[in-house]
């Protein structure tokens, strides 16, 4: 056996015993005797060190900032990516810092209980009462509430489109809204997207117009007309752009690039797969075009090793990098 492939088994048996570790420290029943053999446990070597504070740093990446879920959305990764994925995560964390990597891909803790929800890779369209229909796109989280005031969608993350519909309630004039982390959008048109990710939003309207507002904006609502796109924050919006061509292209399981630089496109691919998907640096402002069929990443990523001066390293299905060639 090679010292890589030595060092890569006693790896996975840390890294499965450091998760085991931090699921007790999570679920309650940590004792001051558990307390103590971890500690013990963590004092071993270099090595088991090395790997607890890996295994903390992936929990947090994770979403483990409630300590009752942290934990089994890492065990939820482990059972469908298995051991190997979640050794090759933390692997990457420790990996060296010159690589660009697009991180892990699991149901975050944010969408545990949501009324409707994808798995990576996973797209669903679903009828609301009034006939507003929502998409749903990768590893994506809605709950619907609608009362005698207000239709309403909570957005917990991922990436939404809607087709509003007339309120069918006779007399109401009851308004659509989405609502994600970073603001409140009121439906003043009928077909338009919402991305929501860590720390931001983004509005891109395909018909009619969208009144927003951010969280903490004092400044009054701004109207997004058809063709407009957005990005905005808690506290700000940022500028009005043209929409981008192809935008809800994905629902129909198409993803368009246009001279887009090879990063961002790993990064949009990586949404739809899961595992690392990391990129060289050195080919990270290489620009592509073209249209790509999500249902199959892997087959994308031959066809750039095809046209483009970049080889696939792929150790397993879960730890990909595009490197220059």
């Amino acid at each position: 056996m090679s010292t890589s492939r030595a060092r890569d088994v006693v790896d996975a048996r840390l890294v499965d015993e450091a998760a085991q570790w931090l699921a007790r420290m999570h679920a309650g029943r940590f004792s001051e005797a558990d307390a103590r053999r971890c500690e013990q446990w963590r004092n071993q070597s270099p090595e088991h060190q090395r790997v607890w504070q890996s295994a903390e740093q992936l929990s947090r990446k994770f979403g483990a900032v409630l300590p009752a879920v942290g934990m089994p959305v890492l065990d939820r990764r482990r059972g469908l990516a298995n051991r190997r994925a979640v050794l090759r995560t933390v692997a990457v964390l420790l990996g060296a810092p010159s690589v660009a990597w697009i991180g892990y891909r699991s149901v975050p803790w944010q969408a545990l209980g949501a009324e409707y929800r994808t798995a990576t890779g996973e797209r669903r369209d679903i009828e609301l009462a009034d006939g507003s229909r929502v998409a749903l796109n990768t590893a994506t989280a809605i709950d619907v509430m609608f009362d005698a005031t207000q239709r309403l969608v909570r957005q917990r993350g991922g990436e939404i489109l809607v087709d509003t519909a007339p309120d069918p309630a006779p007399g109401a004039h009851r308004p659509f809204s989405v609502e994600t982390a970073q603001g409140r959008l009121r439906a003043l048109g009928m077909r338009f997207i919402v991305r929501s990710e860590e720390g931001r939003s983004r509005l891109t309207v395909l018909a009619g117009a969208v009144e927003v507002r951010p969280v903490r904006a004092a400044d009054a609502p701004a109207v997004i007309a058809a063709g407009q796109q957005v990005t905005f924050t808690a506290d700000a919006l940022g500028p009005v752009t043209a929409a981008s061509p192809g935008a809800g292209a994905w629902t129909q399981g198409v993803l368009y690039a246009e001279e887009m630089p090879l990063a961002e496109l790993l990064a949009e691919i990586g949404r739809y797969r899961s595992g690392i998907l990391r990129c060289d640096p050195a080919v990270a402002t290489l620009r592509v075009s073209g249209a790509f069929q999500l249902a199959d990443t892997d087959r994308i990523l031959d066809v750039l090793a095809q046209t483009l001066p970049v080889r696939i390293d792929a150790r397993t299905r879960y730890w990909v990098s595009v490197n220059a060639r």
